[in-house]
């Protein structure tokens, strides 16, 4: 009697217990993506795949000879937990993009951020993140055997995504997957991704998705833990840029490779290193007057770099390359082409310049204005600076767009310098090799992410 009346106090336990799961989850207030069987809320980017609804199901079906194509919300999102369910064919590929965009400057609308991917292949990255349009594997699931074995190949899939913050986690089936800690894009679409085929892939291959359901209060009631131990993408490389040859010219925490523009090794003021972000602090405006300009210990002649930067209100600063700095051991700046970083809003020099606007930012300063209708962010958010000098063919990029380009060396340019102020300096910008400079101009700017490829 004893023995059963503890079994029987076990069950009423139980079952209490799990009736207080279902009422906390009957709680939660999510909301339906999918509403009244009809696909209003969202819209179509990208090619022509096909999406239809039926009964609250998704489908999205293949087209030959077309773009990935995108069904996507009209409505934006940045901290966020998601739960949804889908079935896909076993040859295709597909994936759920959080936190996109499409903008006309970023090649041609292409959506573009971050993807948890559906993968039925044998490499099984279910779940894994993806950089659709952009930097492409962030974290894969090679090493997660466990979440590799959890998709259920045509069955229907369960997803949890979590993003807060730069935080993204995601499970599959109730199986940890991803922990990527990225912070490259705040707030985006939610999109279903019908993935394009060519070639001898069959067309009318099809997706189903259900149960599309998204939190957006109290997230912090809602969170999971994950066992996983974070990918970290900020001052390192990703798998594609490791493939490619790319290399770390910071490395996010010490100041090896770099030295004073003017002096045997890296100022001893001016400069600080803080949260993985390497800062020239504000002393008052005044051009290499306090810590002085720094450049890395190697030359270089054709060359991919990526930096990124933040800049403070009023801010001047900027990225040089081709430096040599025995030109110049005088006051002012190390000389050498100038990829500008300038509130254009604010600070006078935006006005300036031998050549109109050519001193705004991402000009090549004093000599190209860049793209007036250049995609800048504003002040305190972290803007991509792309440079590519190759067979003296410079281009200058900013957060995807291309804002210049020019050819070193060319009659065009030769008449610039001549008319600007580096007429004094023979042979300005034509080095076949020389110094990457990161600019102290008495104003606190910050950089990170900064990468390497020569060509």
């Amino acid at each position: 009697m004893f023995k059963f009346n503890n079994w029987f106090f076990l069950a009423i336990v139980i079952a209490s217990f799990s009736s207080c799961l279902e009422n906390k989850n009957d709680n939660i207030p999510w909301e339906n993506l999918i509403e009244n069987n009809t696909l209003n809320g969202w819209n179509i980017k990208g090619g022509k795949a096909t999406y239809s609804i039926e009964d609250g199901v998704i489908t999205g079906t293949t087209v030959k000879e077309t773009p990935n194509t995108f069904l996507t919300t009209n409505k934006f999102y940045d901290d966020f937990i998601l739960e949804l369910e889908y079935k896909v064919d076993s040859t295709m590929n597909s994936g759920i993009q959080i936190r996109s965009n499409s903008f006309p400057h970023y090649q041609d609308g292409r959506v573009h951020g971050y993807q948890v991917e559906i993968d039925p292949s044998k490499r099984a990255w279910s779940a894994g993140i993806f950089d659709e349009g952009r930097r492409k594997w962030l974290n894969t699931l090679e090493s997660n055997e466990d979440a590799q074995k959890a998709f259920k190949q045509n069955d229907w899939n369960h997803y949890r995504i979590e993003a807060i913050g730069d935080t993204i986690k995601t499970w599959i089936n109730g199986v940890p997957a991803s922990y990527l800690i990225d912070d490259k894009t705040a707030s985006g679409f939610i999109g279903l991704q019908v993935h394009s085929i060519h070639g001898k892939q069959k067309e009318g291959t099809t997706i189903s998705w259900k149960n599309v359901k998204i939190l957006t209060t109290e997230l912090d009631k809602y969170t999971q833990k994950t066992p996983l131990q974070p990918v970290i993408t900020k001052n390192n490389l990703t798998l594609d840029e490791t493939k490619k040859g790319w290399k770390m010219l910071w490395d996010g925490k010490t100041t090896k490779g770099w030295r004073g523009a003017k002096l045997e090794s890296f100022p001893d003021k001016g400069w600080v290193i803080e949260n993985g972000e390497l800062i020239v602090l504000s002393s008052g405006g005044a051009e290499s007057a306090a810590g002085g300009d720094i450049v890395t210990t190697e030359l270089y002649g054709d060359f991919e770099l990526k930096v990124d930067f933040k800049l403070t209100q009023g801010a001047n600063s900027g990225i040089k390359y081709y430096v040599d700095t025995n030109l110049n051991k005088g006051p002012g700046s190390s000389i050498g082409l100038e990829y500008q970083i300038l509130d254009d809003a604010v600070h006078p020099d935006a006005k300036l310049g031998s050549h109109e606007g050519s001193r705004t930012v991402c000009s090549l300063y004093d000599l190209i204005q860049a793209n007036p209708e250049k995609p800048i962010k504003p002040i305190g958010e972290w803007n991509s600076a792309y440079i590519i000098s190759k067979n003296n063919h410079v281009e200058h990029w900013l957060n995807g767009m291309k804002v210049l380009e020019y050819e070193r060396g060319s009659a065009a340019f030769l008449k610039l310098v001549s008319e600007s102020k580096y007429a004094k300096w023979p042979n300005f910008g034509l080095l076949e090799k020389g110094q990457i400079l990161l600019q102290d101009h008495g104003d606190r700017v910050a950089f990170k992410n900064i990468k390497i490829k020569s060509l």
